[in-house]
Parts: structure tokens; sequence; C-alpha cells
């Protein structure tokens, strides 16, 4: 009887894939059932050979030597990993093998792991692609009933192919390049030295920064308070200040809008480990491993995906999953959730993979016995569901201008009307976030009651305040993740 044999990333995921084929007869570095076999890579199995086995001369770093450009790229398996390799390769040529099934992680990475050991295999059979975007029963199922040729995924292979063989052209002659100029060893990457070239340049700009002084002007009855536009020259703005205190000032302006602000997307890897950096600490690092665990644990979709909305067909899934987001989240009541489902879907912006999203599992299980890290994490995606699909934030704004010695004076006011979203915003910093970034915090004021245009006001009192420039920010894993140089070199 013919079997097919499905190649998974990692140990781990392979024990689910084998649940659900009923391939229950463990083995020496794989697991058989009647009509499959299920093995696994150890991440990378395979990697690029150094540049001293394509050629003995380049033992001796040589500047003369460079570049050093392959004509045909050579694969090599590491010691620790050749026994799992040797295995793959054994299972690969069983005669009873009709076609094999790429399961490694659906995204360009898994695509190069699964290539590397194949073409070092000489394998030559048919591959399918198992693409799935969560390592739920009901999704690993569906996956394995709707599966695909590979060849629907050689440009992605061919894509995380082009980007390994970049980084090793770059990092083996640029470090080589460098290391034999300046004789000590310098390190070249293809996304480390520009990241580095950045911070550096960052660091130059904070280190020469010069402050420079400006000055303000604030008016005050003693209820409302306006303020001037910025003064580069204090003796203006003293001179300003003596004019206008003690005396009369005129309401020139009174202009009140209805606002609304629109919830936020769902959480895309970089937005997600953005938000985890400035909310718990989290590096992007720490923040993708928990996620992986956290997938493979079947408690949420899958993490590597560069889109912040869902598709279509996941309408209904995702309405009865935003329904029962309170089972997770102890601060969010069942009268807080909108009805905002359309506002997430977009086929158009989801490509590989949809936003990340808890799973049905997650709420069958729960998360209060998962390591409070972990738990930090499940409650930051659980409630940006929650608010993605929640009620617009609605509230009036103010404006006023009041005029003082041919001076406008300026102030801005907020009155919400409809919490919405940033109720649960709110209950979850709160409850959740321990010290809440500044730049993070909204300030919320009122204009007061009882002033309109033409208004006289006397006296006022006139204060000048002293401001300074800031220097830019240093780098950090918030900006970085912004910036694209961790997820998407």
């Amino acid at each position: 009887m013919s079997k097919f044999l499905v190649i998974a990333e990692k140990p781990s995921v392979a024990q689910s894939y084998a649940k659900n084929l009923s391939a229950y007869k463990r083995e020496d570095g794989y697991l058989e059932g009647e009509s499959c076999i299920v093995s696994w890579c150890l991440g990378h199995l395979a990697e690029y050979a150094q540049p001293e086995e394509y050629d003995p001369k380049y033992e001796k770093w040589q500047f003369d030597d460079l570049p050093i450009l392959p004509e045909a790229w050579k694969l090599k398996v590491s010691k620790d990993k050749k026994k799992q390799f040797d295995v793959l390769k054994g299972l690969m040529t069983r005669s009873d093998v009709e076609y094999l099934v790429n399961g490694c992680d659906a995204g360009r990475e898994g695509e190069l792991i699964f290539q590397r050991v194949y073409v070092l295999a000489g394998c030559r059979k048919p591959v399918k692609r198992l693409w799935i975007s969560s390592m739920e029963d009901a999704a690993i199922q569906k996956g394995f009933q709707t599966m695909k040729s590979e060849k629907e995924y050689k440009n992605l292979c061919m894509a995380a192919v082009c980007r390994a063989q970049a980084d090793w052209l770059i990092g083996m002659n640029g470090t080589r390049a460098y290391t034999t100029r300046y004789f000590k060893r310098l390190v070249v990457g293809r996304v480390q030295t520009p990241t580095l070239a950045m911070i550096a340049e960052r660091q130059e700009r904070i280190e020469h920064f010069q402050k420079e002084a400006f000055y303000k002007v604030a008016l005050t009855d003693g209820k409302l308070t306006v303020v001037s536009e910025n003064i580069a020259n204090e003796e203006a703005a003293d001179l300003l200040a003596a004019l206008c205190n003690g005396s009369t000032a005129v309401v020139t302006q009174m202009k009140k809008e209805d606002k609304k602000a629109f919830p936020p997307r769902l959480y895309d890897l970089t937005s997600l480990q953005r938000e985890a950096n400035r909310y718990f600490g989290y590096t992007a690092k720490r923040t993708l491993e928990m996620l992986q665990e956290l997938y493979e644990e079947k408690l949420v979709t899958y993490p590597r995906t560069d889109s912040q909305f869902v598709t279509e067909d996941m309408k209904d899934s995702v309405e009865e999953l935003v329904g029962k987001m309170p089972v997770l989240l102890s601060f969010v009541d069942y009268g807080q959730l909108g009805h905002g489902i359309k506002r997430v879907i977009n086929n158009a912006k989801v490509s590989d993979h949809h936003a990340i999203l808890p799973t049905k599992e997650a709420v069958e299980k729960g998360i209060s016995d998962l390591p409070s890290d972990k738990k930090n994490l499940m409650m930051l995606i659980c409630q940006q569901l929650v608010q993605a699909t929640g009620e617009e934030y609605l509230y009036e704004q103010t404006d006023i201008t009041v005029k003082c010695q041919e001076q406008d004076f300026k102030a801005r006011g907020k009155i919400p009307v409809q919490m919405g979203f940033k109720e649960v915003e709110k209950a979850f910093k709160q409850l959740c976030v321990k010290a809440e970034p500044v730049e993070g915090k909204e300030k919320e004021t009122s204009i007061p009651a009882g002033y309109e245009e033409g208004m006289r006001i006397f006296p006022v009192k006139a204060e000048k305040t002293t401001h300074y420039t800031s220097p830019p920010k240093p780098f950090n894993e918030d900006i970085c993740c912004e910036r694209g140089i961790r997820n998407h070199p």
C-alpha cells in the first residue's frame, strides 16, 4: 500500500499532525500509520557550506581572493542533526512513499527549511503543501483536505533561497574584506550592519545635540488657560507677558465639533511585538518565541503574519470568538462587546496568513494557568480583538481662541460622548499594565462652561514659561519593530 510522507518543522508539530492522521506507531525519528508517515526537521537541518569547503585556499582569509561567488551552492548538514537528516533521507527513498507533504511552518522560512532537505536528499518525488494558520485539530484536518501542489509556492521558496544566498554573500565577503583590511575581526551582515549604522548615526546625533530654548506665554482668568504659539526670542516672550498681564482679552473664536476615533486594527507580528515591548518590556525576539510556543500549544493562530485583517469566510467564526472573549478577560463585560466585524474583514489585505487571533481551543482551555508572561501576551491579543471589533470612540472637541495685545492664544478641550473601544483599552491598562508609557497616555481636558465669541475677559494673568528642544530618542525595540528591521529584513 502506498503512503505519503509528512515533514514537519519540529517534533511537537509532527505529533499534532500524527494525531490527526492516526499515525501512532513510534519509530526512531518518525511516526507511522496505515496511510502515512510523519517525521520532522529540527529547524534548519542544512545550511550553506563555509567558503573553505568550496576551495581549501579560502581557509586563509585574504583580501585578494574576494569576492567569493559559488558557481554551485553547497549544502551541509551539521553534525548534531545528521542523524535526523539520515532518517528523512531514508524515508524519502522508501519505495512505498508515493509523495511528500511539506508540513513546515506556512511561510518563507518553512519553504526554505523543507527545500534544503529535499534538495540535499536528492529527492524527486512530488510534493504537496500543507498551509495552515492554526494548530487546532479542525484546522489541521481541513489543511490536509485542501492541500495544493508545492509548485504554487515556488516563488515564495525562491524568495527564501534568494535571501539566504544574499546573507551568505554579504556576510562571508564583507566580514573577510573588513577583517583583512583593518586587521581585527569585523563582522558584516546584510541586516545587522545597516542596523548598526542606523543606531550609530542616531547615537551621534544624540551626543552632539545642542538643546535650544523656546518660550510660551500662558493667559488665565483662574478658570480658562490659553497658550501662545512657540516664541523663539526670550525678550519677545517677556514683553508679551508684561503687556498682557492685567489687561483685557477677547474670545475671538469658539468652535465645537463632534469627533470620532476608530478602533485599532488587529495585530500582525510587528504591531504585536511593538505593543508587547511598550507595555511589558518584552523584546521582539522573546515575543516571537512565546508566540511560537502558544501557536504550537494551539492557543493562537500563526504568528509570522504581516496582515491585520481576516477574510470574508472567517466572519462567523470571528464573531463567535469575540462573543466568548469575556470568558478569558475578566475586565470585559458582554455589554462592552461591539459589532464591528466588517471592519476587520479585508480579503485584499490577507496574503499568506490572517491577523493573529486567539483560538477556540484557548477559550476552552482558558489562560489562567499559563506563565505570567504568556498570559500577558494572550490578554493583549484577546483585548485587541475586542477593541478592533468594538464601537467607535465619540467625543466633543472644543477649540477656543483668545486675542490679547494682537496675539492669539489657544486651548483645546475634549469631552467623551461614547467611550466605545477605549473602555476596554482603559480597563486592560489598569489591570495588566504596571506603568503605561508616557507617550501612550492621552490627556483629557475640557473647556470650562460660560465662554462665547465676543466675550471680554478681564483681568488676565500672563506668565512666561521656558521649554527646551529634545534630542532624538535612542532606538529601542519598539522603534526597531516600527522600522521593520526585526521582521522584514
